[in-house]
């Protein structure tokens, strides 16, 4: 029978074994267990749900789809349909691609020195000009009723166009760094973006290419040799099949504009779905000195960056080969049919 003495064993004694480690160790303190809760807590604001990602990589399909669709039928739409000289086709393409490069870095600076509202920073630009982005992509598909200055129009709106979807383009790339804070959630933000921009590209050739199919039809080779075979034969029965000709190019027309509306509508949906599903942050990377990077400072200090040097030589070599392909590939594939 135990005595009353101290030998009896206690609650929460270990008799025969060591105690365990977590009574050797000391408390955490209350404030550092607020700091690690408050940090998990910030790791999960940071993270970026899958609903956010998906509209942020849809907000940029669109600039895709259209460029896609440009670069593969704008050419052939001003030799078929506008009837405008190789010459002159080309002169709209170089001088629209070589105004586009010049808007690069001038919106670039312009947007740096935008202020934040209550939107955000980037997210103005991008909402203000997609209406006239959309504008002057149907008007670049619109054949006007004139036909001296055709060469004009197509070159003022090709030239718009390239430069509003560089003021889209600009700060919707810059956009990724304003999503999260979190590396990891910017890379996959970046992953989803690029996975999207691929389809865009394949759906704007497939959607575009699928509406005017009916206006390079294979009968209009045996239009134009029936009219051929008239011009031999005598001139009033030349004009008699005018008609059929004259017909094909309204219908060019109209099914060009058709799917200029669309694409125009596929704008839309993709600036809602990201204005609705992407929130911009402020910038974690702003200086809190005064002392800002000279440009041309910053610049060589960039050129001077081997993998950016890698990777900006592999992304020209990418879009040259994207942007020639369809130029020469179309009337390869049969796209290109001779007119009378």
């Amino acid at each position: 029978m135990a005595g009353a003495g101290g030998d009896t064993p206690q609650r929460g004694d270990w008799p025969g074994k060591a105690a365990p480690k977590a009574a050797l160790l000391p408390e955490e303190p209350p404030q550092e267990q607020g700091l690690r809760r408050s940090a998990e807590e910030l790791r999960q604001e940071d993270r970026l749900s899958v609903c956010s990602k998906l509209c942020y990589a849809i907000g940029g399909a669109p600039n895709q789809v259209a460029t896609s669709a440009t670069a593969f039928f704008l050419q052939i739409y001003l030799l078929d349909i506008a009837h405008i000289t190789p010459f002159h086709a080309s002169l709209v393409l170089f001088i629209g691609k070589a105004w586009g490069a010049v808007t690069d870095p001038v919106a670039g600076f312009f947007i740096s020195k935008s202020k934040w509202t209550k939107i955000g920073r980037l997210m103005p630009w991008m909402l203000g000009c997609t209406p006239f982005t959309i504008v002057s992509y149907f008007f670049m598909w619109y054949l006007p009723p004139f036909v001296a200055g055709r060469v004009v129009w197509y070159l003022t709106f090709y030239c718009l166009f390239q430069a509003l979807t560089t003021l889209f383009q600009v700060p919707y790339s810059a956009l990724t760094m304003f999503l999260s804070p979190d590396q990891k959630e910017r890379d996959s933000a970046t992953a989803y973006r690029m996975t999207v921009e691929v389809l865009g590209t394949l759906m704007g050739a497939a959607l575009h290419g699928q509406i005017v199919a009916s206006a390079h039809a294979s009968d209009r080779c045996a239009v134009n040799l029936t009219i051929n075979a008239a011009d031999s034969s005598s001139s009033l029965s030349n004009a008699s099949n005018l008609a059929e000709p004259l017909g094909l190019q309204s219908h060019g027309r109209e099914v060009y504009m058709i799917a200029a509306g669309v694409i125009g509508g596929v704008y839309l949906f993709g600036i809602v779905i990201l204005f609705a599903g992407v929130k911009e942050r402020d910038d974690p990377y702003a200086l809190n000195s005064d002392k800002a990077i000279p440009f041309f400072k910053g610049l060589r200090l960039t050129m001077k960056h081997g993998p950016y040097l890698k990777l900006t030589a592999s992304f020209l070599l990418i879009s040259t080969a994207v942007q020639v392909t369809p130029v020469f590939a179309s009337p390869c594939i049969g796209l290109v049919l001779p007119t009378a």
